[in-house]
């Protein structure tokens, strides 16, 4: 589910920006439940080849002409994994949460690949939206995903944070694939 920020929030995440520098240009990138393309827009300009995917068409408009990106309206919580078997060498998720796509996320990341990924937790619902424990990951679910995805985490964060004055509770992950080179070069903390 995405929050009323996630589509209305020009700007990448600060998790995303710390994080690009394990993407390499030229990377194929999922941008999943991309709302207006914040991250689609930052990562093409990195020199990534973007698909960018939402379910409203409307959101999705504004990338028309973005060199780099190119969008698909799909509704991700209806049916079958709408990708088939394509790969990517980066996936990015922030502010959405549908627990059946694990897995097939995991199948589209590429053995080298990166996942990015950025949402809300239990505790969030102090804050606002979402409330709904649905759409609000429990303590160390995104640390279990990439364990049962083979994934090794370079980064984990949890816990609650504030940022212009909107406080929430989120998880923060950034994993790479068995393949990738290891140890990843991390950014140096700010």
């Amino acid at each position: 589910m995405h929050s009323d920020c996630s589509h209305a929030d020009p700007l990448p995440s600060a998790w995303c920006i710390r994080f690009a520098p394990l993407i390499a240009p030229g990377a194929r990138l999922l941008d999943l439940a991309c709302g207006y393309g914040r991250h689609a827009r930052f990562f093409a300009a990195r020199g990534a080849i973007v698909t960018a995917v939402d379910r409203d068409a409307s959101a999705l408009a504004a990338l028309a002409g973005v060199r780099g990106v190119s969008t698909r309206v799909v509704d991700l919580e209806a049916g079958a994994w709408p990708l088939g078997d394509e790969r990517f060498d980066a996936i990015v998720v922030a502010n959405y949460l549908h627990r059946p796509l694990f897995g097939p996320l995991a199948a589209a990341l590429a053995p080298a690949g990166v996942l990015l990924y950025e949402t809300f937790a239990r505790g969030n619902e102090l804050y606002g939206r979402p409330a709904n424990p649905d759409f609000l990951l429990a303590p160390g679910e995104l640390l279990a995903f990439a364990a049962g995805a083979g994934l090794a985490v370079a980064a984990f964060e949890q816990g609650h944070v504030e940022a212009e004055g909107r406080h929430a509770v989120v998880q923060r992950l950034a994993a790479v694939g068995a393949a990738h080179a290891w140890p990843p070069r991390l950014p140096s903390p700010d």
